[in-house]
């Protein structure tokens, strides 16, 4: 990161109290605050007073897990879990990568609805209420939309999954062969 956008960055630092404490304000700020600053697209960083260790992505999921106990949750049971299933696992990089995409492109659809959408309602943005209305009425369109964009993602994600496939038997070929040794004991070595 340049310095110009760190210096840029609202800095909010965080002591041994718990207390976040906000250096653009000169104030103590709770992790509502914080919240809010993240729907105002703010730029920031939360840090350690202590240590000036980064502790923003700590705080964020804070946020998150505030926001999945109260009220209603964005994830399932089962989809936190196959989240988790991908921690330690060789495809986690890639897996962050597709949700962050996903969650990009959705955002972009969202973007683009609330573009044509401006003369709908005297140029206003829409309101929740408003964007609840609209799924009411838009909803199983958008639904088919949702499906027929995730059956692409899935079937081009399975594509990819081939091609390396693929290019791993290409490389290795026969030499290298992807069976698992099995230790065969004999009869005679057993001591019996």
């Amino acid at each position: 990161m340049t310095r110009e956008k760190k210096s840029a960055e609202r800095l909010i630092k965080k002591y041994p109290n718990r207390r976040l404490y906000d250096t653009q304000t000169s104030s103590y700020i709770t992790l509502t605050d914080v919240k809010q600053l993240v729907l105002d697209n703010e730029i920031f960083t939360v840090i350690d007073a202590k240590s000036d260790e980064d502790l923003t992505r700590s705080i964020l999921l804070q946020i998150i897990l505030e926001e999945e106990s109260n009220g209603s949750p964005m994830f399932s049971s089962a989809a936190l879990s196959q989240i988790i299933r991908y921690y330690g696992h060789a495809m986690q990089g890639m897996m962050g990568s597709y949700l962050e995409k996903n969650i990009q492109a959705f955002i972009d659809i969202q973007n683009k609805l609330t573009e044509n959408s401006k003369g709908m309602y005297e140029g206003k943005p829409f309101s929740p209420e408003m964007w609840a209305q609209f799924m009411n009425v838009q909803g199983p369109m958008m639904q088919g939309m949702m499906s027929n964009y995730i059956e692409q993602s899935k079937s081009l994600f399975i594509q990819m999954q081939e091609q390396m496939q693929n290019q791993t038997k290409t490389i290795f070929g026969t030499t290298f062969p992807f069976v698992p040794v099995v230790p065969v004991v004999s009869p005679d070595k057993t001591g019996k």
